[in-house]
């Protein structure tokens, strides 16, 4: 059933193609050996069958990398846990998709209600499936000159034409065609730029003008961030606790305080971490910052691909009270989005950025930047990544199963080693923390503390639903 509804996500049959030597960014191409009984896996969940059990199992497996030969995506079901239930594990690279895509796959993947109608999705078609096509290189190049002649014929008109120019690619995985492909993209990118100049040239400008206000001064520097034990270098192992919040009640928070329910959020993650440094003895003087994603999709998009910036939000965990720890963060998260909403327009020419010869860099960097342990001697640029993903308000279901909880799992990285992500899902907030198991061995510590922060705050505005 998984496989023939795959159909209306292409890009579960894609495949890497990684270039030579690295010299660029791999390209998707379509696994013609594509076989879904090695993505979806079946088993038992190990004795003693509890939830604590699949916290831990999750964490491994989510250590794990995915197998670059093959489509860039798993789902692992265990059966045994208590009360019948069965435990679901997902995974699929950030490359891929972003959360907003995550829940559009979700739609299509899983069904709406326990007793679905007769699958109507046709079989699998390789015309229907097939990922980014080969192009012929005269083809390629005579599309290129195409548009060159097109700008000098008529300069206006023409750039009109470029602003969404999409150059055919040759779509080889050799040296040549890699070599061709990369020098069509230094033309492509400059040309879609040049031909964007104005609506670029507007959002930097109203970037600067908002950055150099009196309260956008003062929030800059509310904006760095102190060193804390959670900013080190991390190990290949993982640990992993998801726990749910009622939505009603961070609404009813939220409403008392003027905000939104990510303010809440964002409060009950900077009253954990403030609660979980003190208890380390390890809580700066200064405020922890988070990164906070932004989804830059149109309402009604669904593409699945990466379509994210974000924002760095001061969490006022230097704030003893929570009602005035909460009002910080509501004014600082205004203001931060304020800065961050210019960039909105840019992501699609600075996610488009060609790359050609930085991949292998990146890689030679990233490694020097583990092992030398850096992170742990220089400051970092946020605290830890703080995502709010709404997930579904209506109930989804998989082979008659109602899917109770979706606990999110994302990734820490050197220098943040703890990651905390929030899915929306009917009646509750499913919060997932995942975080490099040598930094934050007892993670389930840290989400314990969340509905004790609720509480907190519901105490300090007076309303508990």
């Amino acid at each position: 059933r998984i496989e023939r509804r795959i159909d209306h996500a292409p890009s579960l049959r894609w495949k890497l193609a990684q270039t030579p030597f690295d010299v660029d960014r791999p390209s998707w191409v379509e696994d013609e050996q594509f076989d879904v009984n090695r993505h979806v896996m079946r088993g038992a969940l190990p004795a003693p069958h509890d939830r604590a059990t699949a916290e831990r199992l999750a964490g491994w497996l989510h250590a794990k990398t995915l197998n670059r030969a093959r489509p860039l995506w798993e789902i692992y079901v265990f059966d045994g846990m208590p009360d019948g239930e069965a435990a679901i594990y997902s995974k699929m690279h950030h490359a891929l998709i972003d959360g907003g895509a995550g829940a559009a796959l979700t739609e299509i993947l899983y069904e709406s209600s326990p007793h679905p109608v007769a699958d109507d999705i046709p079989p699998p078609s390789a015309a229907k499936r097939g990922g980014p096509k080969r192009q012929d290189v005269r083809d390629v190049a005579s599309s290129m000159f195409a548009a060159y002649a097109e700008l000098w014929r008529a300069p206006l008109q023409g750039a009109q034409q470029l602003k969404d120019i999409e150059l055919p690619r040759s779509g080889g995985t050799d040296l040549a065609s890699v070599l061709l492909d990369a020098a069509i993209h230094q033309v492509e990118w400059p040309l879609r730029v040049g031909a964007n100049l104005g609506e670029i040239a507007n959002a930097y400008a109203a970037a600067l003008a908002n950055a150099f206000k009196p309260e956008s001064l003062k929030a800059l520097d509310l904006l760095s961030a102190p060193s804390t034990p959670l900013n080190a270098a991390i190990s290949s192992e993982r640990s992993f606790s998801g726990v749910t919040v009622p939505m009603a009640r961070v609404k009813a928070v939220a409403a008392k305080a003027g905000g939104k329910v990510n303010d809440v959020v964002l409060a009950l993650a900077s009253g954990m971490l403030r609660r979980y440094l003190r208890e380390e003895e390890a809580l700066p003087k200064k405020s922890l910052t988070a990164f906070v994603p932004i989804s830059a999709r149109e309402k009604g998009d669904a593409e699945l691909k990466n379509q994210v910036f974000g924002m760095v939000v001061p969490l006022a965990t230097d704030v003893d009270d929570p009602k005035a720890r909460l009002e910080a963060i509501v004014a600082g998260a205004a203001t931060s989005k304020e800065l961050a909403n210019p960039f909105r327009s840019l992501v699609p020419y600075l996610a488009d950025v060609p790359t050609f010869g930085t991949p292998m860099l990146l890689q030679l960097l990233a490694v020097f930047y583990g092992r030398s342990r850096l992170a742990d001697r220089i400051p970092p640029p946020m605290n830890v990544v703080v995502s709010n993903v709404f997930f579904s308000r209506t109930p989804i279901y998989i082979a008659g199963a109602r899917i109770v909880h979706v606990y999110p799992m994302s990734i820490p990285v050197h220098g943040q080693a703890l990651n905390v992500t929030v899915h929306g899902y009917v009646d509750g907030l499913d919060f997932g923390l995942i975080a490099g198991a040598n930094v934050v061995p007892n993670v389930e510590r840290l989400t314990d503390m969340l509905p004790l922060e609720l509480e907190a705050l519901e105490r300090a505005y007076g309303s508990v639903a």
